[in-house]
């Protein structure tokens, strides 16, 4: 424990002493999010990102009903030949990055996990390439920093429980966006959705010391194109991004940070108002764009 910085022990204690969820009771519908999580020093570092997951987590916590248990998607988790759901009873913090200082490497997120309630959902949700159930990983892997580097803001404490859905990269878009749809109904069963990715993100065209409202043409272009189709409730249009070409090409080269958003997309109604917050951009290339639905 030793090694442990921005947990108390007293935290860290009760969130594994917590008896484990079994399962999930009728509640109020819970909202929707899709965080835009950007570079993984936004975990630790005091700037606006930041600042405005700690404010939402506060909002959330101040509800009627606080949620049972946090499904997230993370762009982080890439699975190929179906879909997993993370089934331990408490997860790993894993550091999936290079290059970050040590302070970065220490932080851990000791939120239990719940693997009835995986198990459970393993057979309730389908796979949409057959119908499958979807497998549970019982040890493999844990909550990675897509996961863990926003909620530890939102939820310090890390007395609720989380539970990782993976993404099979071999499939389509519309069939990320299809199980999303799938993940409606868990909201009125106190699940808190959360999609952590970027709805813009190149790594390779980075420009270090640009502003939050800097970015490239191209990578403003795609955001706007997404924020509108958001706005006008046009949800199942998100899993079309492809369509729109070299923008589309430049602001994803590879999609796993964008596909995130399709499930927060699917979980939420059409008609439902979204908020957006943390409206800018990292680096020109990564979009911070963040969405609550609900």
């Amino acid at each position: 424990m030793a090694g442990l910085t921005g947990i108390s022990l007293t935290s860290l204690s009760s969130a594994l002493a917590a008896p484990l969820l079994q399962s999930l009771k009728p509640s109020t519908r819970m909202p929707v999010l899709f965080v835009g999580h950007g570079s993984p020093m936004n975990a630790i570092e005091d700037n606006n990102w930041r600042r405005s997951w700690q404010s939402l987590g506060v909002e959330l916590l101040a509800r009627a009903e606080r949620p049972q248990l946090i499904l997230c998607i993370s762009a982080h988790w890439l699975t190929r030949g179906g879909w997993q759901l993370t089934g331990m009873a408490q997860p790993r913090t894993i550091h999936d990055f290079g290059g970050f200082p040590k302070a970065l490497f220490d932080q851990q997120y000791p939120a239990p996990g719940a693997p009835d309630v995986a198990r459970s959902l393993s057979k309730e949700l389908r796979s949409p390439a057959n119908s499958g159930t979807l497998g549970v990983d019982e040890s493999e892997w844990g909550l990675d920093h897509g996961t863990w580097s926003t909620l530890k803001p939102m939820f310090p404490k890390a007395d609720i429980p989380v539970v990782q859905l993976s993404m099979d990269y071999d499939r389509s878009p519309a069939e990320h966006y299809a199980l999303g749809q799938q993940l409606q109904k868990l909201r009125d069963r106190g699940v808190l959705i959360v999609g952590s990715g970027n709805i813009v993100h190149n790594l390779r065209a980075t420009r270090r010391g640009a502003g939050q409202q800097e970015a490239y043409d191209w990578a403003s272009e795609f955001d706007t194109v997404v924020q509108d189709q958001i706005k006008k409730g046009q949800l199942g249009a998100l899993a079309d991004f492809q369509k729109l070409g070299q923008v589309a090409r430049l602001s994803h080269p590879t999609h796993e940070h964008y596909l995130p958003l399709l499930y927060a997309a699917g979980a939420a109604r059409a008609t439902e108002m979204p908020r957006f917050f943390n409206t800018g951009f990292q680096s020109a290339s990564i979009s911070m764009r963040s969405v609550v639905w609900g």
